[in-house]
Protein backbone atom coordinates (compact mmCIF):
# COMPACT_ATOMS: atom_id res chain seq x y z
CA UNK A 1 0.00 0.00 0.00
CA UNK A 2 1.38 3.37 -0.95
CA UNK A 3 1.64 5.93 1.86
CA UNK A 4 0.62 9.41 0.79
CA UNK A 5 1.69 12.48 2.81
CA UNK A 6 -0.25 15.62 2.08
CA UNK A 7 1.32 19.06 1.68
CA UNK A 8 -0.21 20.20 4.97
CA UNK A 9 1.09 17.14 6.79
CA UNK A 10 4.56 17.96 5.49
CA UNK A 11 4.32 21.51 6.81
CA UNK A 12 3.12 20.21 10.17
CA UNK A 13 6.07 17.80 10.46
CA UNK A 14 8.54 20.55 9.53
CA UNK A 15 7.01 22.94 12.08
CA UNK A 16 7.25 20.36 14.87
CA UNK A 17 10.88 19.68 13.93
CA UNK A 18 11.77 23.39 14.06
CA UNK A 19 10.08 23.81 17.43
CA UNK A 20 11.98 20.81 18.78
CA UNK A 21 15.28 22.22 17.45
CA UNK A 22 14.53 25.65 18.91
CA UNK A 23 13.79 24.19 22.34
CA UNK A 24 17.03 22.19 22.22
CA UNK A 25 19.07 25.24 21.16
CA UNK A 26 17.53 27.38 23.94
CA UNK A 27 18.43 24.89 26.64
CA UNK A 28 20.10 26.70 29.58
CA UNK A 29 23.79 26.05 29.97
CA UNK A 30 25.52 27.30 33.08
CA UNK A 31 28.57 29.40 32.09
CA UNK A 32 31.93 28.05 33.30
CA UNK A 33 32.85 31.44 34.83
CA UNK A 34 30.84 34.32 36.38
CA UNK A 35 29.20 36.70 33.94
CA UNK A 36 31.53 39.62 33.28
CA UNK A 37 30.33 42.94 34.70
CA UNK A 38 29.60 41.89 38.27
CA UNK A 39 31.92 41.13 41.17
CA UNK A 40 30.06 40.66 44.42
CA UNK A 41 29.27 36.96 44.94
CA UNK A 42 31.46 34.20 46.36
CA UNK A 43 32.18 32.72 42.94
CA UNK A 44 33.30 35.93 41.24
CA UNK A 45 35.12 37.09 44.38
CA UNK A 46 37.31 34.02 44.49
CA UNK A 47 38.19 33.34 40.87
CA UNK A 48 41.22 35.63 40.54
CA UNK A 49 39.51 37.55 37.71
CA UNK A 50 38.60 41.24 37.53
CA UNK A 51 35.03 40.41 36.52
CA UNK A 52 33.70 43.98 36.49
CA UNK A 53 36.82 45.38 34.82
CA UNK A 54 37.38 48.11 37.41
CA UNK A 55 41.02 47.26 38.06
CA UNK A 56 40.25 45.59 41.41
CA UNK A 57 40.33 41.80 41.75
CA UNK A 58 38.34 39.69 44.22
CA UNK A 59 38.65 40.94 47.82
CA UNK A 60 40.40 44.13 46.68
CA UNK A 61 37.04 45.08 45.11
CA UNK A 62 34.61 46.93 47.38
CA UNK A 63 31.76 44.93 45.84
CA UNK A 64 33.32 41.78 47.29
CA UNK A 65 34.10 43.38 50.63
CA UNK A 66 30.47 44.40 51.00
CA UNK A 67 28.64 41.33 49.73
CA UNK A 68 30.87 38.27 49.55
CA UNK A 69 31.34 35.91 52.48
CA UNK A 70 34.93 35.32 51.38
CA UNK A 71 36.14 38.80 52.26
CA UNK A 72 36.32 40.76 55.46
CA UNK A 73 38.14 40.91 58.75
CA UNK A 74 39.18 37.66 60.46
CA UNK A 75 38.88 37.47 64.24
CA UNK A 76 41.40 34.97 65.69
CA UNK A 77 40.43 32.81 68.66
CA UNK A 78 43.41 34.13 70.62
CA UNK A 79 44.06 37.73 69.50
CA UNK A 80 47.59 39.07 69.98
CA UNK A 81 48.14 42.83 69.84
CA UNK A 82 50.74 43.66 67.19
CA UNK A 83 51.68 46.87 65.43
CA UNK A 84 50.02 46.64 61.99
CA UNK A 85 52.87 48.07 59.98
CA UNK A 86 54.63 45.32 58.05
CA UNK A 87 53.98 43.41 54.85
CA UNK A 88 52.78 40.18 56.50
CA UNK A 89 50.45 41.74 59.08
CA UNK A 90 48.93 43.98 56.43
CA UNK A 91 47.81 40.97 54.38
CA UNK A 92 46.44 38.62 57.05
CA UNK A 93 42.86 39.98 57.23
CA UNK A 94 43.22 40.67 60.96
CA UNK A 95 42.92 43.96 62.84
CA UNK A 96 46.21 43.28 64.63
CA UNK A 97 46.45 46.58 66.50
CA UNK A 98 42.76 46.62 67.41
CA UNK A 99 42.16 50.15 66.11
CA UNK A 100 39.05 49.27 64.11
CA UNK A 101 40.91 49.13 60.78
CA UNK A 102 42.68 46.22 59.18
CA UNK A 103 45.10 45.65 56.32
CA UNK A 104 44.63 48.28 53.58
CA UNK A 105 42.03 50.03 55.71
CA UNK A 106 44.73 50.83 58.24
CA UNK A 107 46.72 54.02 57.68
CA UNK A 108 49.96 52.30 58.70
CA UNK A 109 49.46 49.70 55.98
CA UNK A 110 48.56 52.36 53.43
CA UNK A 111 52.03 53.81 53.91
CA UNK A 112 53.60 50.62 52.53
CA UNK A 113 53.36 51.45 48.83
CA UNK A 114 54.20 47.91 47.71
CA UNK A 115 50.90 46.69 49.18
CA UNK A 116 49.13 48.70 46.44
CA UNK A 117 46.51 49.94 48.92
CA UNK A 118 46.44 53.19 47.00
CA UNK A 119 46.08 52.81 43.24
CA UNK A 120 46.25 56.44 42.14
CA UNK A 121 49.96 57.21 42.12
CA UNK A 122 51.12 57.75 38.53
CA UNK A 123 50.53 60.51 36.00
CA UNK A 124 48.50 58.07 33.91
CA UNK A 125 46.18 57.00 36.72
CA UNK A 126 45.89 60.55 38.04
CA UNK A 127 44.57 61.84 34.72
CA UNK A 128 42.34 58.99 33.46
CA UNK A 129 39.08 60.24 34.98
CA UNK A 130 38.70 56.98 36.92
CA UNK A 131 38.50 56.47 40.68
CA UNK A 132 41.07 53.65 40.47
CA UNK A 133 41.11 52.82 44.17
CA UNK A 134 37.33 53.21 44.52
CA UNK A 135 37.64 55.51 47.53
CA UNK A 136 35.29 58.21 46.25
CA UNK A 137 38.02 60.55 44.99
CA UNK A 138 39.18 60.70 41.40
CA UNK A 139 42.53 61.81 39.97
CA UNK A 140 43.81 65.05 41.55
CA UNK A 141 40.97 65.03 44.11
CA UNK A 142 42.67 61.95 45.57
CA UNK A 143 45.52 62.57 48.03
CA UNK A 144 47.39 59.75 46.33
CA UNK A 145 47.62 62.01 43.28
CA UNK A 146 47.68 65.49 44.78
CA UNK A 147 50.42 64.51 47.22
CA UNK A 148 52.09 61.83 45.10
CA UNK A 149 55.86 62.15 44.98
CA UNK A 150 56.05 61.14 41.31
CA UNK A 151 52.81 62.78 40.13
CA UNK A 152 53.29 65.93 38.09
CA UNK A 153 49.86 66.30 36.46
CA UNK A 154 48.37 67.70 39.69
CA UNK A 155 49.58 71.27 39.92
CA UNK A 156 48.83 71.66 43.63
CA UNK A 157 48.49 75.40 43.35
CA UNK A 158 45.85 77.95 42.47
CA UNK A 159 47.49 80.48 40.20
CA UNK A 160 46.02 80.16 36.71
CA UNK A 161 42.68 81.14 35.20
CA UNK A 162 41.72 77.50 34.74
CA UNK A 163 42.60 76.50 38.30
CA UNK A 164 40.75 79.49 39.69
CA UNK A 165 37.41 78.50 38.15
CA UNK A 166 37.48 74.70 38.45
CA UNK A 167 35.60 74.45 41.75
CA UNK A 168 38.48 72.70 43.56
CA UNK A 169 40.73 73.75 46.41
CA UNK A 170 43.82 72.88 44.38
CA UNK A 171 46.37 74.06 46.95
CA UNK A 172 44.36 72.61 49.84
CA UNK A 173 44.44 75.78 51.90
CA UNK A 174 40.72 75.70 52.65
CA UNK A 175 39.91 78.40 50.07
CA UNK A 176 38.36 77.64 46.69
CA UNK A 177 38.84 79.63 43.49
CA UNK A 178 37.79 83.27 44.02
CA UNK A 179 38.03 82.88 47.81
CA UNK A 180 41.75 82.21 47.48
CA UNK A 181 44.03 85.28 47.51
CA UNK A 182 46.24 83.59 44.92
CA UNK A 183 43.32 83.71 42.49
CA UNK A 184 42.65 87.45 42.73
CA UNK A 185 44.71 88.29 39.60
CA UNK A 186 43.15 85.43 37.67
CA UNK A 187 39.46 85.45 38.61
CA UNK A 188 37.39 86.09 35.50
CA UNK A 189 33.76 87.05 35.13
CA UNK A 190 31.41 84.45 33.71
CA UNK A 191 31.30 86.53 30.52
CA UNK A 192 34.99 86.05 29.86
CA UNK A 193 35.44 82.43 30.89
CA UNK A 194 36.72 80.00 28.30
CA UNK A 195 33.67 78.61 26.52
CA UNK A 196 33.79 75.35 24.63
CA UNK A 197 30.12 75.62 23.68
CA UNK A 198 26.79 75.21 25.43
CA UNK A 199 25.73 71.74 26.51
CA UNK A 200 22.81 71.68 24.10
CA UNK A 201 23.46 68.70 21.82
CA UNK A 202 23.16 65.00 22.48
CA UNK A 203 26.88 64.61 21.83
CA UNK A 204 27.85 67.28 24.38
CA UNK A 205 25.40 65.90 26.92
CA UNK A 206 27.14 62.54 27.02
CA UNK A 207 30.82 63.34 26.39
CA UNK A 208 31.86 63.63 30.04
CA UNK A 209 33.12 67.21 29.47
CA UNK A 210 32.02 70.46 31.15
CA UNK A 211 31.67 72.15 27.75
CA UNK A 212 30.23 75.46 28.99
CA UNK A 213 32.65 75.64 31.93
CA UNK A 214 29.92 76.08 34.54
CA UNK A 215 31.17 73.21 36.71
CA UNK A 216 28.32 70.90 35.74
CA UNK A 217 28.85 68.01 33.35
CA UNK A 218 26.37 66.39 30.94
CA UNK A 219 23.07 65.48 32.63
CA UNK A 220 24.13 67.27 35.81
CA UNK A 221 23.82 70.48 33.74
CA UNK A 222 20.43 72.15 33.29
CA UNK A 223 21.41 72.75 29.67
CA UNK A 224 20.86 69.03 29.18
CA UNK A 225 18.14 68.15 31.68
CA UNK A 226 15.96 71.13 30.63
CA UNK A 227 16.74 70.90 26.93
CA UNK A 228 14.12 71.33 24.20
CA UNK A 229 15.70 68.42 22.39
CA UNK A 230 13.65 65.29 23.16
CA UNK A 231 16.58 62.98 22.36
CA UNK A 232 18.63 64.69 25.09
CA UNK A 233 15.76 64.49 27.57
CA UNK A 234 15.27 60.80 26.78
CA UNK A 235 18.99 60.12 27.28
CA UNK A 236 19.13 61.93 30.63
CA UNK A 237 15.95 60.21 31.77
CA UNK A 238 17.42 56.83 30.85
CA UNK A 239 20.43 57.27 33.16
CA UNK A 240 18.73 59.22 35.94
CA UNK A 241 18.77 57.64 39.38
CA UNK A 242 15.00 57.78 39.81
CA UNK A 243 13.98 54.14 40.13
CA UNK A 244 14.36 51.69 42.98
CA UNK A 245 16.68 49.51 40.90
CA UNK A 246 19.03 52.42 40.08
CA UNK A 247 18.93 53.69 43.65
CA UNK A 248 20.13 50.37 45.02
CA UNK A 249 22.53 48.97 42.41
CA UNK A 250 25.79 50.42 43.72
CA UNK A 251 26.37 52.35 40.47
CA UNK A 252 26.58 56.09 39.77
CA UNK A 253 24.19 55.77 36.83
CA UNK A 254 23.92 59.47 35.96
CA UNK A 255 27.63 60.16 36.38
CA UNK A 256 27.17 63.09 38.77
CA UNK A 257 29.60 61.73 41.34
CA UNK A 258 26.91 60.52 43.72
CA UNK A 259 25.63 56.97 44.00
CA UNK A 260 22.34 55.46 45.16
CA UNK A 261 21.13 57.08 48.40
CA UNK A 262 24.12 59.39 48.28
CA UNK A 263 22.42 60.99 45.26
CA UNK A 264 19.72 63.55 46.06
CA UNK A 265 17.59 62.09 43.27
CA UNK A 266 17.27 58.99 45.44
CA UNK A 267 17.50 60.40 48.97
CA UNK A 268 14.88 63.07 48.20
CA UNK A 269 12.66 60.84 46.05
CA UNK A 270 8.90 60.85 46.67
CA UNK A 271 8.63 57.24 45.53
CA UNK A 272 7.53 55.38 48.71
CA UNK A 273 9.71 52.36 47.94
CA UNK A 274 12.86 54.44 47.29
CA UNK A 275 12.12 56.74 50.21
CA UNK A 276 11.77 53.81 52.60
CA UNK A 277 14.94 52.18 51.28
CA UNK A 278 17.04 55.35 51.70
CA UNK A 279 15.58 56.23 55.10
CA UNK A 280 16.54 52.78 56.36
CA UNK A 281 20.12 53.38 55.19
CA UNK A 282 20.56 56.79 56.86
CA UNK A 283 23.20 56.64 59.57
CA UNK A 284 20.99 57.64 62.49
CA UNK A 285 21.24 54.89 65.09
CA UNK A 286 24.11 54.12 67.43
CA UNK A 287 24.65 50.82 65.62
CA UNK A 288 24.78 52.49 62.19
CA UNK A 289 27.07 55.20 63.54
CA UNK A 290 29.57 52.73 64.93
CA UNK A 291 29.63 49.84 62.44
CA UNK A 292 32.41 51.13 60.21
CA UNK A 293 30.12 51.09 57.15
CA UNK A 294 29.01 53.95 54.88
CA UNK A 295 25.40 52.85 55.16
CA UNK A 296 23.87 55.68 53.13
CA UNK A 297 26.50 55.64 50.34
CA UNK A 298 27.29 59.35 50.72
CA UNK A 299 31.03 58.90 51.06
CA UNK A 300 31.11 59.34 54.85
CA UNK A 301 30.78 56.72 57.55
CA UNK A 302 29.98 56.71 61.24
CA UNK A 303 31.06 59.89 63.06
CA UNK A 304 32.59 61.21 59.86
CA UNK A 305 29.01 61.59 58.62
CA UNK A 306 27.04 64.66 59.69
CA UNK A 307 23.95 62.50 60.24
CA UNK A 308 25.89 60.94 63.13
CA UNK A 309 28.15 63.75 64.36
CA UNK A 310 25.27 66.25 64.37
CA UNK A 311 22.55 63.78 65.29
CA UNK A 312 19.62 64.85 67.46
CA UNK A 313 19.83 61.45 69.10
CA UNK A 314 21.68 62.25 72.32
CA UNK A 315 23.14 58.74 72.59
CA UNK A 316 24.63 59.01 69.08
CA UNK A 317 25.83 62.59 69.63
CA UNK A 318 27.52 61.65 72.91
CA UNK A 319 29.25 58.72 71.18
CA UNK A 320 30.58 60.97 68.39
CA UNK A 321 31.48 63.88 70.69
CA UNK A 322 33.65 61.51 72.70
CA UNK A 323 35.61 60.77 69.52
CA UNK A 324 36.22 64.33 68.36
CA UNK A 325 39.90 65.22 67.89
CA UNK A 326 39.81 68.57 69.65
CA UNK A 327 41.99 68.16 72.75
CA UNK A 328 45.71 67.72 73.30
CA UNK A 329 45.01 64.13 74.37
CA UNK A 330 43.00 63.13 71.29
CA UNK A 331 45.39 65.00 69.00
CA UNK A 332 48.40 63.06 70.27
CA UNK A 333 47.18 59.52 70.93
CA UNK A 334 47.93 58.05 67.51
CA UNK A 335 44.28 57.13 66.97
CA UNK A 336 41.85 58.35 64.33
CA UNK A 337 39.26 59.09 67.00
CA UNK A 338 36.61 60.60 64.74
CA UNK A 339 37.13 57.94 62.05
CA UNK A 340 37.49 60.47 59.23
CA UNK A 341 40.67 58.92 57.84
CA UNK A 342 43.04 61.43 59.47
CA UNK A 343 44.93 60.98 62.72
CA UNK A 344 46.12 63.54 65.27
CA UNK A 345 47.87 66.50 63.60
CA UNK A 346 47.07 65.00 60.22
CA UNK A 347 43.46 65.96 61.00
CA UNK A 348 42.35 69.55 60.35
CA UNK A 349 40.48 69.59 63.67
CA UNK A 350 43.91 69.33 65.31
CA UNK A 351 46.26 71.08 62.86
CA UNK A 352 43.89 74.06 62.54
CA UNK A 353 42.68 74.05 66.13
CA UNK A 354 42.16 77.35 67.93
CA UNK A 355 43.22 75.69 71.19
CA UNK A 356 46.68 77.13 71.93
CA UNK A 357 47.91 73.89 73.53
CA UNK A 358 46.86 71.81 70.50
CA UNK A 359 48.13 74.45 68.10
CA UNK A 360 51.57 74.52 69.72
CA UNK A 361 51.79 70.73 69.82
CA UNK A 362 51.02 70.36 66.11
CA UNK A 363 53.28 73.21 65.05
CA UNK A 364 56.16 71.56 66.90
CA UNK A 365 55.57 68.37 64.90
CA UNK A 366 55.54 70.01 61.48
CA UNK A 367 58.06 68.55 59.03
CA UNK A 368 59.74 71.78 58.03
CA UNK A 369 63.33 71.59 59.22
CA UNK A 370 66.35 69.74 57.82
CA UNK A 371 66.29 67.34 60.75
CA UNK A 372 62.62 66.41 60.42
CA UNK A 373 62.68 66.32 56.64
CA UNK A 374 65.46 63.75 56.58
CA UNK A 375 64.88 61.53 59.63
CA UNK A 376 62.69 58.94 57.90
CA UNK A 377 59.82 59.63 60.32
CA UNK A 378 56.27 60.84 59.71
CA UNK A 379 56.64 63.47 62.43
CA UNK A 380 53.25 65.14 62.00
CA UNK A 381 51.36 61.85 61.54
CA UNK A 382 49.71 62.85 58.26
CA UNK A 383 50.76 59.74 56.36
CA UNK A 384 53.67 61.36 54.49
CA UNK A 385 57.33 61.17 55.43
CA UNK A 386 60.15 63.68 54.83
CA UNK A 387 60.15 65.04 51.27
CA UNK A 388 56.95 63.18 50.44
CA UNK A 389 55.28 65.66 52.82
CA UNK A 390 54.18 69.07 51.55
CA UNK A 391 55.48 70.74 54.70
CA UNK A 392 59.00 69.75 53.57
CA UNK A 393 58.64 70.24 49.84
CA UNK A 394 56.97 73.62 50.42
CA UNK A 395 58.84 74.65 53.57
CA UNK A 396 59.46 78.35 54.17
CA UNK A 397 63.13 77.47 54.50
CA UNK A 398 64.35 77.62 50.89
CA UNK A 399 67.29 75.35 51.68
CA UNK A 400 64.89 72.57 52.80
CA UNK A 401 62.80 72.98 49.65
CA UNK A 402 65.88 72.85 47.44
CA UNK A 403 67.17 69.72 49.19
CA UNK A 404 63.83 68.00 48.66
CA UNK A 405 63.74 68.96 45.01
CA UNK A 406 67.23 67.53 44.54
CA UNK A 407 66.36 64.33 46.40
CA UNK A 408 63.51 63.46 44.04
CA UNK A 409 64.72 65.24 40.93
CA UNK A 410 68.21 63.87 40.31
CA UNK A 411 68.00 61.07 37.71
CA UNK A 412 71.59 59.89 38.22
CA UNK A 413 71.15 59.69 41.97
CA UNK A 414 67.80 57.90 41.61
CA UNK A 415 69.26 55.28 39.25
CA UNK A 416 72.26 54.76 41.52
CA UNK A 417 70.06 54.18 44.59
CA UNK A 418 67.93 51.72 42.63
CA UNK A 419 70.92 49.67 41.53
CA UNK A 420 72.97 49.33 44.71
CA UNK A 421 71.37 46.06 46.00
CA UNK A 422 70.56 47.82 49.29
CA UNK A 423 67.24 48.40 51.04
CA UNK A 424 68.01 52.10 51.47
CA UNK A 425 64.66 53.07 52.98
CA UNK A 426 64.39 49.95 55.14
CA UNK A 427 60.91 48.97 53.93
CA UNK A 428 61.81 45.38 53.05
CA UNK A 429 62.08 45.94 49.30
CA UNK A 430 65.30 46.31 47.34
CA UNK A 431 65.96 48.32 44.17
CA UNK A 432 63.43 47.61 41.38
CA UNK A 433 61.25 45.58 43.75
CA UNK A 434 60.68 48.81 45.64
CA UNK A 435 57.75 51.02 44.59
CA UNK A 436 59.98 54.10 44.85
CA UNK A 437 62.14 52.72 42.04
CA UNK A 438 59.62 50.91 39.86
CA UNK A 439 57.29 53.92 39.64
CA UNK A 440 59.80 56.75 39.63
CA UNK A 441 59.83 58.26 36.11
CA UNK A 442 63.44 59.34 36.69
CA UNK A 443 64.57 55.73 37.09
CA UNK A 444 65.39 54.11 33.74
CA UNK A 445 67.04 50.88 34.89
CA UNK A 446 63.82 49.20 36.08
CA UNK A 447 62.03 47.33 33.32
CA UNK A 448 58.25 47.42 33.10
CA UNK A 449 55.68 48.42 35.72
CA UNK A 450 56.03 47.69 39.36
CA UNK A 451 54.14 45.45 41.73
CA UNK A 452 50.86 47.34 41.55
CA UNK A 453 50.25 46.73 37.85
Amino acid sequence: MKLTVSFYDTLRILSLSMISFTLMSCEFKRPPLPVMGYEFDDTSCGDGIDNDNDGLVDCADTGCLEKSTLCGVTIPLNPVYEEESNFELCLDGIDNDDDGNYDCGDRKCQQISELCCGREFTNERCSDGIDNDDNGFTDCEDFGCSQGVFVTVCLNREDTQELCVDGFDNDRDGQIDGEDDECIPFVMSTDTEIDQGDENTLERCQDGVDNDNNRYVDCADFGCTMSDNQAILDYCASIAETTYDKCSDGVDNDGDGDMDCGDSNCSESTDPMIKSYCEDKIEKTLIQCSDGIDNDDNGYKDCGDYSCSKSENQEVKAYCDARLEVTKETCSDGIDNDENGHTDCGDYSCSRSTDIEVQTYCENLLESTFERCSDGLDNDGNGYTDCADYSCRRATDLNVRQACQESIGDADQANALCDDTLDNDGDGFIDCDDWDCSYNPLVTICEGPGVCE
